[in-house]
């Protein structure tokens, strides 16, 4: 099987050594994914702003790798107040409500950047 690697051309890719996403036949899968714009945070202390972003650059990569959020077949949310998982699954409903795939949802201590409170990566499977 060929491999596909897809970069969303930040710096880190080569600074860490990761792909935001990796085609494997019909298998992708999409990095941890955090709301961040170029160099600007997207929904500064909001967690239901932040989600929804991250989940709408998670849904542009899926897209250049040939899958959809249809074929998404788990989420895994990293967050780091779980008190606010409200705000974190209204938005995720909103991609996800009729497609429901398996998911977690993990608090943590911290993410990579204080200004995080949610962090997602997703596993899709193209027929």
């Amino acid at each position: 099987m060929s491999r596909q690697n897809f970069s969303s051309g930040a710096k880190w890719e080569d600074v860490v050594g990761y792909s935001r996403a990796v085609r494997i036949g019909n298998v992708v899968e999409v990095s941890g994914t955090v709301s961040i714009d170029g160099d600007q945070l997207v929904g500064l202390n909001d967690a239901y702003a932040q989600t929804k972003f991250i989940l709408l650059k998670i849904e542009a990569v899926l897209k250049q790798a040939g899958a959809s959020m249809n074929d998404v077949i788990r989420t895994r949310i990293y967050v780091t107040d779980i008190s606010r998982w409200e705000e974190i699954v209204n938005a995720h409903a909103e991609f996800f409500n009729n497609i429901k795939p398996a998911t977690s949802m993990v608090e943590v201590k911290a993410l990579i950047g204080k200004e995080y409170l949610v962090e997602i990566e997703v596993t899709a499977i193209t027929e």
